[in-house]
Order: structure tokens, then C-alpha cells, then sequence
């Protein structure tokens, strides 16, 4: 079984100003000359890690990190004004140009795989093909699974430190009740509320609870960007039309790809990549058993890597 590469160093970083307040953290890592990657993060506002680094041969790859808005070292941190899967796009295109990129690879789990999806089908003529882990539609069913009813009922001791909260009379619709608290005036509810949703998350992340994610997903920088920008753009439909990606997937076909999912994801469950894959079977399709959703289970690394290394040989 393949494991992540050793840990690097990016070479180079910048802080890209887009549309104000927002100001980007991007990162180069690996071989300069390399096959271009873009590593697109999760959430929205989960932000890059240093292990995310290490899915990509530094010999092969030249691997482009950013943090999205609001996340991650992006400033000003977990800022909901101007922030949207348009802007975002818009991002990525302006990081396009910013760096004298004419196409790249494009990485991509859970929230990641969505606008990883998203950017390709606006701009399908920039992407040299997809990676793509643990698929999520953001349909309202999606959503309605995991923070309203569905996960609940596998996880009801968790879901209880969820609901805690929420007054008693607001939890027939959880999702407007944390954006009231998250948007809220009071610093210290925002805080709790933050912790509560992030760490409902992390729980659930992996096949076997991962007590170091749990504690990531619970630190307070990582929570209220999680949190806050996930709330917010859930309330809002993620800024897509209806069943927009698999509308959509049609714009892909020239598209080598790859999607990898857990067979036992309880955050976006396997039925998204399936209904994806029929949209778009020229995509390689792995489903991998004894896995949830997070990209550091074992079988999905394994995955992930065998991956990068055929793109790479794909497209040599």
C-alpha cells in the first residue's frame, strides 16, 4: 500500500490580493518545471495542511496550495463578505494568470471535489485532468443528511454535543440556527457554536474516530473558519443551481479523471460519486472499502496516490 511522500518546504509564497478585504496564501512546492497541480481544499474554510503537500511526487509536480477566502492563512480570516463559488472560481483563474500557468491538474476532496468540478466545467479548456476524493454535490439532500437527519442516527451521542447548542425549539432547522449564532454579535456563542459544528465534523470524518483530527477540528483558528464559511454558504445553496454539477457533467468528458470515495463516508455518502460517475463515465471510478471520507484513511492515501502517479504518466 502507497503512503503519502516525505514532507517539503514550498519554495516560494505569495499573498495574492483579489477582490477586497480578501488577500490569497499561496504556496509552490516541488519541481518548478514540473507537471502543474492545484491542491483545492475542503470545507469551504478548512484551509491547507502540510501533509496535502505530500500527495505528489516533488520530482514530478510543480504543486500549487491555496487558502481559499477566509481560511487557512487567507486574510481577513473567516470573512463571509465576497465570498461565494463564483469568487472562488474567479480566484483560482486569477492564480491561473498570477503565476503563467496555461493548464493544470486539479486535486480536489470533499467541498474541494466540488469546486474543483465547478471550475472545470466554467473552464474545461484549462484543465489537464481531475483528482477528485470523497464527492460532494451540495445538493439540499446532501446537506440535509448530515446536519439535519441521516448521520444523526448513526452518530447519536455526537449528535447530541451538535444539537446542545441550539435552543430546543429552533432544532427543526439546525443549519438556520448556527448561522443566526455564528453571524451573531456575541463573541463567545460564535466560539462555542463554532467548536460544536466543526467538531461534529471531525467525528465523523474517518471509519474509526481519529483523535488528532477531533482536536484539529475543535482548535479555535480552524472551528470558526470551518464553521462560519460552511454555514454560510450551505444557507445559501453554495451558491450553485439547482443540481448544477451533474447538469453540467457533459463539460468534462474530455477530461481525464479519477474519483475516490469511501465506501463508508458518512459526511457525503458514495451515492453523490456514484450519480457522478454515470454523468461522467470516462472518469476512473474507486471505491474504496474500510474508509470514510477523510483523505488521511490509509486505503484513500493509497488511492490518491496511484492517482497522481498515472496522471502524471498520462499526460507526459
Amino acid at each position: 500500500m502507497l503512503t503519502l511522500y516525505p514532507g517539503i518546504k514550498p519554495y516560494v509564497e505569495h499573498s495574492l490580493a483579489v477582490e477586497p478585504p480578501h488577500v490569497l496564501h499561496v504556496e509552490e512546492c516541488g519541481n518548478p518545471q514540473g507537471l502543474t497541480v492545484l491542491f483545492v481544499h475542503g470545507g469551504p474554510g478548512a484551509g491547507c495542511e502540510a501533509y496535502h503537500r505530500r500527495f505528489f511526487d516533488p520530482v514530478v509536480y510543480r504543486i500549487i496550495l491555496f487558502d481559499q477566502r477566509g481560511a487557512g492563512r487567507s486574510t481577513p480570516h473567516a470573512e463571509l463578505a465576497g465570498n461565494n463559488t463564483q469568487a472562488l472560481v474567479s480566484d483560482m483563474e486569477r492564480i491561473r494568470e498570477h503565476l503563467g500557468i496555461e493548464r493544470w491538474v486539479l486535486f480536489g476532496g470533499s467541498w474541494g471535489s466540488t469546486l474543483a468540478l465547478v471550475y472545470a466545467e466554467t473552464h474545461p479548456e484549462r484543465v489537464l485532468g481531475l483528482i477528485l476524493r470523497g464527492i460532494f454535490l451540495c445538493r439540499p439532500r446532501e446537506i440535509q443528511w448530515f446536519y439535519q437527519d441521516g448521520a444523526s442516527r448513526l452518530f447519536p451521542d455526537y449528535w447530541q454535543d451538535f444539537l446542545r447548542p441550539i435552543p430546543e425549539a429552533g432544532r427543526s432547522d439546525m443549519l438556520h440556527g448556527y448561522y443566526r449564532l455564528l453571524t451573531g454579535a456575541d463573541e463567545i456563542a460564535r466560539l462555542t457554536a463554532a467548536k460544536a459544528w466543526s467538531v461534529w465534523e471531525g467525528r465523523t470524518l474517518t471509519l474509526i474516530e481519529n483523535r488528532s483530527i477531533v482536536e484539529h477540528f475543535g482548535s479555535p483558528h480552524h472551528a470558526l473558519s470551518l464553521a462560519r464559511i460552511e454555514c454560510h454558504y450551505f444557507m445559501h445553496n453554495s451558491f450553485l443551481e439547482e443540481n448544477q454539477i451533474l447538469r453540467d457533467a457533459s463539460r468534462l468528458k474530455n477530461i481525464p479523471g479519477v474519483i475516490v470515495h469511501g465506501r463508508y463516508d458518512v459526511v457525503c455518502p458514495l451515492e453523490g460519486a456514484w450519480e457522478l460517475h454515470q454523468a461522467w463515465p470516462q472518469a476512473e471510478f474507486k471505491i474504496i472499502a474500510g474508509a470514510g471520507h477523510a483523505a488521511s484513511e490509509p486505503g484513500i492515501v493509497d488511492a490518491l496516490v496511484r492517482a497522481t502517479q498515472d496522471m502524471a504518466r498520462r499526460l507526459a
